[in-house]
């Protein structure tokens, strides 16, 4: 059983950062693939940034430029950096792992940890 535990959330001013880290324990880290993802309700979740196992980085449209997504495969943690934040960022964001072991799927989600963006 792989376990995600998000930490760096939390309110911040527009135009601010801040770094979001999962780290993950249970399994081998590096076979992953990453993601970040948020929900402000009542919006459906959605992927923000993620992160193949080679390291090829992919980003939806509105934190191109802003947010950066980054693994560490020996502390067993993908990071999320945010900069130029803006109130519509403002979600929980919850980490993801994914791997397909011997045509098996399997899929992991951290608790999630909220972001809020606010003057």
């Amino acid at each position: 059983q792989v376990q995600l535990v998000e930490s760096g959330g939390g309110l911040v001013q527009p135009g601010g950062s801040l770094r979001l880290s999962c780290t993950t324990s249970g399994s081998i880290f590096s076979i992953y693939n990453m993601g970040w993802y948020r929900q402000a309700p009542p919006k459906q979740r959605e992927l923000v940034a993620a992160i193949t196992s080679g390291g090829i980085t992919n980003y939806t449209d509105s934190v191109k430029g802003r947010f950066t997504i980054a693994r560490d495969n020996a502390k067993n943690t993908v990071y999320l950096q945010m900069n130029s934040l803006k109130p519509e960022d403002t979600a929980v964001y919850y980490c993801n792992a994914q791997t397909v072991r011997i045509g098996v799927k399997y899929v992991y989600w951290g608790q999630g940890t909220q972001v809020t963006v606010s003057s």
